[in-house]
């Protein structure tokens, strides 16, 4: 039974997708760098001192306190702090 849903919604989702060959030379030509920076998906790691890949707010763990990091998103930097009433370490705006 659970194989039977997994092949049906596997046919669902291969019908929405619309070959390259189907679109003008422009729609594709605009999809590639999106498609590239997909495909690149940023994740949550450490590059020396430095963190990448962070989300602003979010808990930051004990290796990253004092250090900065910068959002996946927008890019801007952040530093792990502790804020005063708060006992753990955030993503804070530096």
């Amino acid at each position: 039974m659970l194989r039977r849903l997994l092949v049906s919604a596997a046919l669902a989702g291969s019908v929405l997708v619309v070959p390259a060959a189907a679109l003008p030379a422009s729609a594709t030509a605009a999809q590639a760098p999106a498609a590239a920076a997909s495909l690149s998906a940023c994740t949550y790691r450490r590059d020396g001192n430095v963190w990448r890949c962070i989300t602003p707010g979010a808990f930051c763990p004990s290796a990253a306190r004092n250090r900065y990091g910068y959002a996946k998103v927008t890019n801007r930097r952040y530093k792990c702090l502790k804020v005063s009433g708060d006992t753990r370490w955030r993503w804070k705006r530096a």
